[in-house]
């Protein structure tokens, strides 16, 4: 495939039809686009839940037998969280807040009662030897245990119906492709498929080979295609991880799949399961029993999704109600200064090049609005109106952009820009310029970012220009935290007084 057929097809590809193969694999497999649910995130939640209902049993046992008008004892206030947060870390040690353990809680019922006896084992030597059995009531301390336990059973009951239906939804279905075919890929696997707790679910194989080495069926999946195909893809459906069956010596193959792969959202690991040269335990992760290396890790993931969303709506609702005013004041200037509509709206690259409609104060004469960015904003562009150079200069005309992290949630705070569709620097086409460009997408775009507080804001209209913010943009995904965030939404106002590139 030449240079220029590739880079045409990496740019369509945000936009153009799955093949017929990819389409009939969706259909037969049911891989409709569905949002993931991380199963850590959700066994996080159940500790939490779970630290809820032992304080809660414990309270109203103490409050319907013990209690007395002076309220809860200082010893029962102690005691109560005391023994709850070791029967937390008890049943973490015995494993038994994994999907998997959940999923089945009844087959795990006798390690969920030795761990929860021995919380209370423990609990009774404590109160021995510190000679605190005139303290304690045993009838309290056996209610508990008792009511303690059959409670927790009942309610990882209900919990396993829950997980149960959205396993059968696909919600915590890890959606897989392998790539690489002949007998590696083949033993890999029937590795997978021997592992019945695996959360994986593969949809098929591809590989950039087309001979008898690379079998079009592999251990009862179909081939769907060639990398490029597998990229096309994952832009229109969910994938959560690929997994190499190749060699560690099949380096330059590795290297070129790696670079089309590496733009998309998701976790990539290389099978180790036949690879002759060996490692020690500690240099592999594991997929069930399947040793495997891992090169790449999808940015902000389980947690870190969940920090990101909440500091992105409670933060972004707060600025909308404190913007509010300038909001109203800028929206009567654009109305009074020129006809048309206040808000303009226009078609960008989001999370994984999903196309998403950003919301921006009109800074144009309507007849002459650029709805795809075709044309950039020079200095004294006859387009934009007297208010709009004002908007622009202080960056006011994106306060909009406030509805798209609050209420469709297509935004972040701080992210990578997003860029218009068809805007270009020096007459080509953003991702034509910078090599790997769409890796950006990786996260969702923000309204500010690591590369506009170091001053790379305004016109892109040379290589080096949008090369610089692409980099900051990559060095922002690789090294995300809340505090990052917070970093760069403080910096901000300062840096919008840098306007030297700002039309």
């Amino acid at each position: 495939m030449s240079h220029a057929t590739k880079t045409k097809r990496e740019t369509a590809s945000a936009q153009a039809d799955p093949s017929p193969r990819l389409i009939l694999a969706e259909t037969t497999l049911g891989l409709q686009p569905a949002k993931a649910v991380s199963a850590i995130v959700v066994a996080g939640l159940w500790r939490i839940g779970e630290a809820v209902i032992i304080s809660l049993v414990g309270v109203l046992i103490y409050w319907s037998y013990i209690s007395d008008q002076t309220g809860l004892r200082q010893a029962y206030a102690i005691a109560i969280p005391l023994i709850t947060l070791l029967a937390i870390f008890t049943l973490q040690a015995f494993e038994l807040f994994q999907i998997a353990v959940l999923r089945a809680p009844l087959a795990n019922a006798p390690r969920l009662l030795t761990g929860w006896t021995l919380v209370f084992l423990i609990a009774f030597t404590v109160v021995f030897f510190l000679k605190l059995e005139g303290v304690f009531s045993r009838v309290f301390m056996a209610a508990w245990y008792g009511i303690g336990l059959g409670v927790i059973v009942c309610a990882r009951i209900v919990l396993s119906w829950k997980i149960r239906r959205m396993t059968r939804q696909g919600l915590l279905d890890r959606r897989t492709a392998i790539v690489g075919g002949g007998e590696g890929a083949e033993k890999l696997m029937r590795t997978l498929q021997e592992d019945r707790e695996s959360d994986l679910r593969i949809f098929g194989i591809f590989d950039d080979r087309w001979d008898e080495r690379s079998p079009d069926v592999l251990a009862g999946y179909p081939k769907l295609g060639t990398v490029d195909d597998l990229v096309e893809y994952a832009r229109h459906a969910r994938l959560d991880l690929v997994i190499f069956a190749l060699p560690i010596t099949a380096e330059t193959r590795l290297l070129q799949m790696l670079k089309k792969l590496w733009v998309l959202p998701i976790d990539i690991r290389l099978a180790a399961h036949t690879q002759k040269l060996k490692f020690r335990p500690r240099n592999y992760s594991y997929i069930g029993s399947l040793p495997v290396f891992d090169m790449l890790d999808k940015p902000i993931a389980d947690w870190d999704v969940v920090l990101k969303w909440l500091f992105d709506r409670c933060l972004g609702a707060l600025l909308l109600l404190l913007l509010a005013p300038v909001m109203l004041l800028v929206a009567l200037t654009v109305k009074l200064d020129s006809r048309g509509p206040v808000f303009f709206r226009q078609k960008r690259y989001g999370f994984n090049n999903e196309l998403i409609e950003v919301f921006k104060f009109r800074s144009m004469h309507t007849e002459q609005s650029d709805v795809t960015a075709a044309r950039l904003v020079t200095r004294d562009d006859p387009r934009v109106t007297r208010v709009g150079r004002f908007i622009r200069k202080t960056s006011l005309d994106e306060l909009p952009q406030l509805f798209n992290v609050v209420f469709k949630g297509n935004l972040s705070l701080v992210g990578p820009r997003p860029h218009a569709v068809h805007a270009k620097a020096e007459n080509r086409l953003y991702d034509q310029v910078v090599d790997g460009y769409f890796a950006r997408h990786r996260v969702k775009p923000g309204i500010t970012g690591l590369a506009q507080i170091n001053g790379w804001r305004g016109e892109t209209d040379t290589q080096e220009k949008i090369q610089r913010r692409v980099d900051h943009d990559l060095h922002y995904i690789e090294n995300w935290s809340v505090w990052l965030d917070l970093g760069i939404l403080l910096r901000t106002p300062f840096s919008l007084m840098q306007t030297e590139n700002v039309y």
